[in-house]
Formats: structure tokens, sequence, C-alpha cells
């Protein structure tokens, strides 16, 4: 069964970090091991339990959706210990209940376990939010059961490039997802054959659940939200594992230029990224060294051969651009490692509202707290987009960005507006057309059919339909930056924030003029925040 394992990765040759796995052995030996990972793949639960054998930990047990419980995959699959759970079990209590027990079994028996935290394959390549039954299962265990610790490992799965993306992205543009079935194996089975480089496997750090719970509820002010906020720290945890790909470093620098580039002005863009990247400490996948012209260019041959870009070479130099209709699929490597520069992207945002205030006002001075506050609302704008720290956190880390950007001696002291244009103007790296831009231009999408929405009765998905149709209409009028805009996946996270602004369902409200104006607003709100990112992107470009 192993080996059916391996061939079915036989795409990839797979890292590991020694040292990471050194300290794993030492907790197997004493404590219960829960590996919570990202989920990218369908392989991701043949990878994980196979890197835990054959580095000498303890066997471990899979969590995975009964979807894959088909002939043969279901049979050879319980065989190498994976169990199959349904994903919705509300309506069914006697189901909770013994899968509750049997999380407890497996516990009291010190059986290592993996699950994805996330709950399914991720559309977009970025981490989505937790879902916390699995972990409230081991939780409640954890309680009734006087053992050895549990630690949750958070565990980043990443790979240079994936087979199924392809197929993902027809999804964002409104295809139905077929069925997981033999066909379905057959066909994910020749995929790989084809190489498409690495797959890479790191750990975060380990976190203590019974400790960890003990520490939550003896503060008062947490109460009830434990298994929420131990979530969304294995999901931190999660993104500060995973490392840089030279593949999302690429995709971000085409996507963000949206033509062809050369191989020098590839390097021009990332250079300034992997000397950030390296500011902030964050790691780079197999220990790539991203200014390197060899690095990158490798990169660009792999992601030619995939298809997700296309060379010109008949020209005097060869140029390389996003290939058709691949921007989402260039869009979902980019994302694997998007996290770690939206702080960034907020701050310059942030910096140059701020100024434009402060210019209105006629007082030309920029406050600390003026930045802050619109970092705040930019968060706030995109907080059901991104895993974002919490707000004490978010607001040092904002200072901590702000005095990268450029020399700032003091970030609690007033500035001019003129010399925060300055500072932006000077920066040796602008992220926010790059980063947010997708992001914001859907939302844009979403508000604009929003506010012209005068139906009654609200149907979401005709609504989004016409969200994919307008979105195509703004691709070709060039209202969006690119394709990758044209997206249900981000179509749906920005509904779900306007379900949460409750500007959504008219039928709860008895004042529609109210609801009308402050669609409007939502919409306003988002222009202004586009004007913003645009403007950045002009300073980008004529540095």
């Amino acid at each position: 069964m192993a080996g059916f394992s391996r061939w079915l990765m036989r795409a990839y040759d797979v890292l590991v970090d020694e040292d990471q796995i050194a300290a794993l052995r030492k907790l197997d030996r004493k404590a219960t091991l829960a590996f919570a990972f990202s989920h990218r793949s369908y392989l991701d639960g043949l990878l994980l339990p196979e890197v835990i054998l054959a580095n000498r930990l303890s066997p471990a047990l899979t969590f995975g959706g009964a979807n894959l419980n088909f002939f043969p995959m279901g049979a050879w699959a319980k065989r190498t210990g994976a169990i199959f759970i349904r994903r919705q079990t509300k309506d069914i209590p006697v189901y909770r209940f013994v899968l509750r027990a049997y999380a407890a079994q497996l516990v009291q028996n010190h059986a290592n376990l993996t699950w994805s935290i996330e709950g399914g394959r991720t559309r977009t390549g970025k981490l989505r939010p937790p879902v916390f039954g699995i972990l409230r299962y081991i939780a409640d265990a954890v309680d009734e059961i006087d053992g050895p610790e549990v630690y949750l490992v958070p565990t980043s799965i990443v790979y240079d490039q994936l087979h199924e993306v392809e197929a993902m992205t027809t999804e964002a543009y409104g295809a139905v997802k077929p069925p997981e079935d033999l066909r379905f194996l057959i066909r994910l089975a020749r995929q790989q054959g084809e190489r498409l480089g690495r797959a890479y496997l790191d750990f975060g750090e380990p976190l203590p659940l019974r400790k960890r719970l003990e520490e939550l509820r003896a503060d008062e002010s947490g109460s009830g939200t434990e298994i929420e906020r131990i979530a969304l720290d294995v999901e931190h945890r999660i993104n500060r594992a995973t490392p840089v790909t030279p593949t999302a470093v690429v995709s971000l620098a085409l996507l963000g230029a949206d033509r062809s580039l050369s191989i020098s002005e590839v390097l021009a863009t990332v250079q300034p990224l992997a000397s950030y990247i390296a500011a902030r400490h964050w790691a780079v996948a197999g220990a790539a060294d991203l200014t390197n012209r060899s690095t990158i260019r490798w990169a660009l041959h792999q992601m030619v051969a995939s298809g997700v870009v296309r060379v010109y070479e008949a020209g005097t130099e060869a140029v390389w651009g996003i290939g058709e209709d691949q921007h989402l699929v260039a869009a979902f490597y980019r994302n694997t490692a998007i996290h770690i520069f939206v702080d960034r992207a907020i701050a310059e945002m942030a910096l140059l509202a701020a100024a434009e205030i402060s210019e209105r006002s006629g007082n030309g001075s920029v406050l600390p707290a003026t930045v802050r506050d619109e970092a705040l609302r930019l968060r706030e704008l995109l907080k059901f987009e991104f895993l974002f720290s919490a707000r004490a956190q978010f607001e040092k880390d904002l200072a901590d960005e702000v005095r990268l950007i450029g020399p700032v001696e003091d970030t609690t002291k007033a500035a001019t507006a003129e010399q925060v244009r300055q500072l932006l103007e000077s920066a040796d790296l602008l992220l926010a057309h790059l980063v947010l831009r997708p992001f914001l231009d859907a939302y844009h999408i979403v508000a604009d059919r929003l506010a012209a929405c005068e139906d009654d009765a609200f149907d979401e998905q005709a609504f989004l339909a016409e969200c994919l149709q307008v979105g195509k209409q703004w691709e070709l009028q060039r209202r969006i930056a690119n394709a990758e805009s044209r997206s249900m996946e981000l179509f749906k996270t920005a509904l779900r924030l306007a379900r949460h602004r409750e500007l959504v369902d008219e039928a709860g409200y008895s004042d529609s003029h109210d609801i009308a104006q402050r669609r409007r607003e939502f919409a306003d709100e988002i222009a202004t925040a586009i004007r913003r990112v645009n403007a950045i992107a002009e300073l980008a470009r004529t540095r």
C-alpha cells in the first residue's frame, strides 16, 4: 500500500526539514501528535502519512472526507489508516456522538492523527478559514482523559505546481465540480506521470493542547471561544511555516505586470521581494536564492512546460507572460505566499489614505493614529479574505512595516503629507497593487451589482452568475486588472462580507432606501480603495 502512495506521488521530489523531524521524534515518545495540515491537493493525505512513516515517527491515522470513499480508493485507503467521515453532520446527532467517542478512544490509545484543519482543499491557494469539528472532538477527549499531552502540529504542504489547479479554476468560473469516482482516480494517477518539481512539507511550532486549553479557560475574556482561538493559532503557525516558492514570486511578478516581461524585468521585481522576505525572516522553499538568475529562469521554464506561462523568443530577447486563461492558476501559486505580503500592502494603502486625509483637511499633518485607523479599516474590509493577527499584534506589525518601507525614525510621531508621499515614492518595494488589487477588483464587481440590485427576493446563484458576466465585461473593458478577479470564490467571500454588513437581504429591513444607500456607500468604499491601489501601481511603474 505504501508503494501505491509513492507511485501516486511520483510527480514530485519531497523535501522535509530534518531538524523539524528530529524535534517531533522527541515529542512522539511522550505525547500524542495531531498533525493539522494545509490542504491544497488530494495528494496531501497520502504525502503526510508516508513522510511520518519514512521518518520513524509513530504511524498516524488520517481523517478524510467521505467523498473519497469510493471503489477502489476507499478500501485501499482504509488499509493505510484513513478514516472517512461525513462533512455535514449537523442533523445527525448519533453520528457526532460516535465520532466524538471514537476520537476519544484514539487519543486514549496514544494514536497519532492527521486531518485538514481547513476541512477541504483551498480553491485559491491561501488557507481557508478553519473548520472546528475534529479539533473540538480531540479537545473533548483531552478533557475527558487524564493522560499525556496532545500536541497539535501545524503542518504546511506546498508544491511548486499542481496538476489539480486548472480543474479547480474552472470551478471558480462557475463550472460544477465533478464527483470523485474511479474515472477521477484514473485521471489523477495519469496526471502524476508528468513531473512538476518538488513538494515541500514543513512543520510549525507544536501547540500543547491541554496546556493551551487551561490557559484560555483561565482567561475569562475568551470564555467559550477556546477552540476557535486555538484553531486560528494553528493556522497562523501553518502560515508561518509555509516557505516561499520560486513559482509563487514569479507568479506575483507576472500577474502584477499583466504583460510579458524579460528575465531582467522579472528579476527587477523579484529581487526587492527577496530582500523583503529575508528582512521578515520568512523561509524560502528548498533554500533557493530568489535573486539568482538561474533560479528564476528555472521557475519560468517549469511554468512554460505546464502551460501556465507562455514565452515568446522570436524577437531580440525572450519575454514571458501569463498564458491564455491561466491567470487563476498563476494566482493560486502566488497565493501560497500572499500572507507574507498582506500587512505590508495594507501599510502602503494606509499611508496613502492618511496623506490624502491630511491634504483634504488642510492641516498638513499625518497622524500615526490616522494611519492606524485607515489600516484597521482596510483590515475590516478584508477580514474574510485573509488571516489577520489579533489587533494589538497587527498594530505592532503595522509599525514594523512602515519602518521597512523607508527611513522612519519614530512611527509614533506625526509627519507631513509630503513626507509620507516621498516615503512611498522612494520605497524600494511597493506591494499593494501586486497583492490587494485582484481581491478589491472582485469586491468592486460584487458591490456594484449589489448597489444596482432592485429585486425584492435575493437569488444568490443568479446574482453570482451576473457577477461572472459583468466581470468578463469589465475585464474586456480593462476596468479590472486581469481575469483572476473574475472568480466565483472571490465573489462568494465578498458576498459574505456584504451579508455581515447586513447589505444583502432586504426582507429584514423596513427602510429599503436605507439599505440602498448603504449599498452605494459600500461600493464607494471599495472604489476608493481601488483608486488608491491604482495610485500605488502608478508610483511603482514610474519609479
